[in-house]
């Protein structure tokens, strides 16, 4: 894979591994469900690897190509994002799993245009930031504009529900407009309105109220609400300090729901140990830190948001996700990146490492 000369190989390095990683969990955490479901247990695996192989694919472009053309692409790609938002709520056009209509049908694959979003928003809003530099602190035209448009992205996403990646969202949008200098007193307002509104979203909603019971105290209903966290400790719990080894999982064989998606840390937990665990969680950490290092040594004002905002989204959903699967915070559907299945989560992370790539590329030399 060829990378614009100069960029940060540490990052490239951390998200090759991970995805590598990744594919093989996929595997190792899949083949039995895949037998039951499709009649091949290589079905997930396959899938997976050909998301890798495009997803390295479009990591090499986004890391090649001068990362200011992405000034061009940032209002029709915000547009885009808001019109794929809007189709997947059709009736007939989006693709209903779970209860969520979060998908778009793309021949044999489904498309998740919230993915799309993240990058979007990130894009649109390192574009428009940079611009309005010298009246970021002004309520009308450095505020007020993101919090509506955020709150349409929000309110789209919520018709699906994606409370997850709609507080995913919220937050990067947030740091974003933190970090670009918005006044804390506009940041707090918004917080103090936001909190009613999303206590009400989650508390009268019984799925969702649930997982916040289950969260304070799963074993009040272990068979049910508390039933996913609970194996997700056993698995955690048996892997010990260096696991039971690749493919041995026991939780994964029906007892640990979305085994291959949002609790893939748990096998990995269960069959790679604590030590597993902690080199994982440190690539994350490490690969987050260098994408902000390359924010701070951006040579302009766009470059430094756009590593920033891309770096804080990877670093945010693994957080969020290992935070999920370990108890530390109620249940949310967001992919580990790199590691989870699926083509939308995999696609859109390494698209987001080349931009990092592409920005870091650009450093003074002496900062290498």
């Amino acid at each position: 894979m060829e990378i614009k000369q100069g960029a940060d190989n540490s990052i490239l390095l951390l998200a090759v591994c991970l995805t590598c990683l990744g594919v093989v969990m996929v595997f190792s955490s899949s083949s039995i469900m895949a037998v039951r479901a499709h009649a091949d247990s290589l079905f997930f695996l396959k899938r997976q690897g050909l998301f890798a192989l495009a997803g390295f694919s479009i990591l090499a472009v986004t890391a090649r190509f001068d990362y200011q053309y992405l000034r061009k692409l940032a209002v029709p790609l915000m547009l885009l994002c808001l019109l794929l938002l809007a189709l997947v709520l059709i009736p007939g056009v989006g693709r209903k799993v779970g209860g969520a209509v979060r998908w778009l049908p793309v021949g044999g694959f489904s498309f998740q245009p919230a993915e799309l979003a993240k990058l979007g928003l990130i894009i649109f809003m390192a574009h428009s930031l940079a611009r309005k530099k010298d009246k970021i602190k002004s309520l009308k035209i450095g505020f007020l504009p993101y919090v509506g448009l955020l709150a349409v992205l929000l309110m789209l996403l919520m018709a699906q529900p994606d409370l997850g990646s709609a507080m995913t969202l919220g937050v990067v949008a947030v740091m974003m407009l933190l970090v670009a200098g918005t006044r804390l007193i506009y940041l707090a307002g918004v917080g103090v309105a936001v909190m009613p509104i999303l206590y009400f979203l989650v508390m009268n909603v019984d799925y969702r109220r649930q997982r916040v019971l289950a969260f304070l105290n799963p074993w009040d209903d272990p068979s049910n609400s508390g039933f996913q966290i609970i194996q997700s400790w056993i698995a955690f719990g048996s892997g010990g300090a260096v696991g039971k080894g690749l493919g041995q999982s026991k939780q994964k064989l029906f007892y640990l729901p979305e085994a291959h998606t949002d609790f893939i840390f748990s096998v990995i937990g269960e069959e790679l140990g604590f030590v597993g665990v902690i080199v994982i969680s440190a690539m994350f950490l490490m690969l987050v830190i260098r994408g902000f290092r390359a924010s701070l040594h951006a040579p302009d004002e766009f470059g430094c948001y756009l590593a920033f905002g891309m770096s804080l989204l990877i670093g945010l959903e693994a957080f969020v996700n290992m935070a999920v699967v370990m108890g530390m915070v109620p249940t949310k559907g967001l992919a580990l990146p790199f590691l989870s299945y699926g083509g939308s989560s995999l696609l859109m992370s390494l698209a987001a490492i080349g931009i990092v790539l592409n920005v870091s590329s650009h450093a003074p030399g002496e900062l290498k």
